[in-house]
This record gives C-alpha cells, structure tokens and sequence, in this order.
C-alpha cells in the first residue's frame, strides 16, 4: 500500500522534518511522539485527516502545538466500519491479540471478522482465552476448536485469578512487538492493560487533557509502550482500541473471502466450477469439506452471511 501525504498526496518530504510516532487520535488532532519521549499535540495539514495510530509520520511545531506534513510508509492497515462508513484505525502493527471468554460468551461472527482483516492485511492474529477458572470455559475451549484445528494460537489465561502466570504466558508473545488489543466488553481487556501498563490510567488522562476531549473519551485508540526493551532493542507496545472494533471488510471482494479463513482455503481446488460461490453450486469442495466436518456448520453459516454483506457492499 503506498501511504498518502497529509496533504492527501504522495510527495517527496525533506528529510529535515521531525520524525514522530502517532499514539492516540481523536477527530482531527492526535498526538505524537517525538524519538525522545516528547508528546505533542498535532493536527494535519488540510481539512481532511487521514492519521491513525502507529503511524509514523513528518511533522513540524506550531505556535500551539505541531502540524504532520506526510505520512510514511505504512506496513499494514486495519478499517473499522459502522453502518455509514469505513474508517482506518490502526497501522504498522505487528499482530492481533483477541480477547475472549466463556462468559460472556463472546461472538463468533466477531472473532471471524477480526481474523479475517488481520488475514487481508497480513498480520498475525493470536486469540486470548481468559477466565479459565470459571466453569465455562470448557465450552469457549469448544468453540474455538475449529480457530485451533487451522493454526490459530490460543493462550489461556486467568487474568483476575492468577494475574502473575496470565503475565508470564502473554509476555513472550508481546515483547519487541506492536499489538493491537481487541476485546468486547466483559472479556478481561481493561484488565490486561493494567496488568502490563501500570500507568496506563495516568496515560488515558493525560492524553484525553491533550485532546480536549474529557477524562472518559470512549473514541479514542491508545498507544502504551510495555517494558522492558526486547533483547534485540525494540520495545513491545499495546494499541488499545475501545470497544470491539467491527473489522470493516468491504474492501474484500466476495470471492475473495474463502482464501481469508483458512479453514475453507484448504477445501479449495476442488470445485467443479472456477467461480464457485461455494453457497450453492453442485460439485462444491468446500460444501464436501462441510459434509465431512472439515469445516464446522457455525463456521459456513458466518461465510455465507459475511459472502452476503460483501456482495451488497459493492453496489
């Protein structure tokens, strides 16, 4: 993906600028960080914004703060949709951590999704199982079977019963890595964050006072760096994102859908037909994949209801 000036335009950018890293955005104003830990308040140059969080970015300072000139090259993009838009909201990520439970129990329809858009934008996706001290448990792990049987890891953790062995299993994973942390309400995210950023709290504050927008902003991504350095001298951060973030997915052409779950790109090349919808069509490999219980029936049911959305959004 070539990455788009602030200005809305690919420009050469004099090396000269300020070199910063976006760690929350709300509206058009975000933060950035400078190299040396400095945090400033920064608007894009324009009307338009196009700054997420983990962009890194040009910029320069202001009177009251700074403007970003140009955007750099981004690794990867993740959008978020609701039922009027689609929106960018996170970039240059590492992976996906997806929290879940067995109570609440969480959507299934909502984990593909998410697995999905980390498959598009080739980003690793690991699943979080938490509360494995409550009796439901056993049915999450059940659920997720399929998630494991395709090569998804699942990590379990006990983040309120056993804070210190949740820590322990997670760390590896997180260190020298930008994660990006999802997880509906009740799944134990809060609990992560301030589990791994103790002064996550007194970060939240400081940048909703920056971006004016109240002590309880419920829209705004945050960037926390985690500790210690990795033993190659980077250092693992967590982007929160509130709530659980619906993966917009419109950019996926329906048929392209099959090759983003592993579980039916494994059924294909079997098909009697080379645009095989894999809905309906006789000779189906992956409506036989089903048949064997290769692919689970909650699985099929969320393709073909995600096939459905895709094929409307392109008209």
């Amino acid at each position: 993906m070539t990455a788009r000036g602030a200005r809305g335009a690919t420009a050469d950018v004099p090396a000269a600028l300020d070199l910063g890293l976006v760690v929350a955005a709300h509206g058009r104003h975000v933060v950035v960080e400078t190299p040396d830990g400095t945090r400033v308040l920064c608007h894009p140059r324009g009307k338009k914004s196009e700054l997420v969080v983990g962009d890194q970015v040009r910029w320069q300072p202001t009177g009251d703060g700074g403007v970003v000139e140009h955007i750099e090259p981004r690794r990867n993009l993740l959008f978020r949709q609701d039922e009027w838009r689609t929106k960018s909201f996170a970039a240059n990520l590492d992976q996906l951590l997806i929290l879940v439970a067995g109570e609440p129990v969480f959507s299934e329809s909502q984990l593909t999704r998410a697995l999905v858009a980390a498959q598009e934008a080739g980003i690793p996706a690991l699943i979080g199982l938490n509360k494995i001290d409550l009796p439901a448990a056993a049915a999450a792990r059940e659920r997720l079977a399929p998630y494991v049987a395709m090569g998804v890891e699942v990590i379990e953790l006990a983040l309120k019963a056993d804070p210190a062995g949740s820590t322990a299993r997670l760390l590896p994973h997180l260190a020298g890595r930008t994660t990006l942390v999802l997880g509906p309400s009740g799944m134990g995210k809060s609990t992560l964050i301030n589990l791994l950023v103790p002064a996550a709290a007194a970060q939240v504050g400081e940048i909703s006072k920056a971006l004016a927008a109240g002590r309880h902003t419920t829209t705004t991504s945050t960037w926390y760096w985690l500790e210690p350095k990795h033993d190659d001298g980077r250092r693992g951060a967590l982007i929160d994102s509130p709530g659980f973030q619906e993966f917009g997915l419109r950019h996926v052409a329906p048929e392209r859908l099959a090759t983003l779950m592993p579980d039916f790109a494994a059924a294909l090349g079997h098909c009697r037909f080379h645009n095989c919808s894999h809905r309906h069509e006789p000779g189906c490999g992956v409506r036989a994949a089903v048949e064997r219980g290769d692919i689970s029936a909650s699985r099929r049911r969320i393709y073909e209801m995600l096939f459905e959305e895709l094929s409307r959004s392109r008209y």
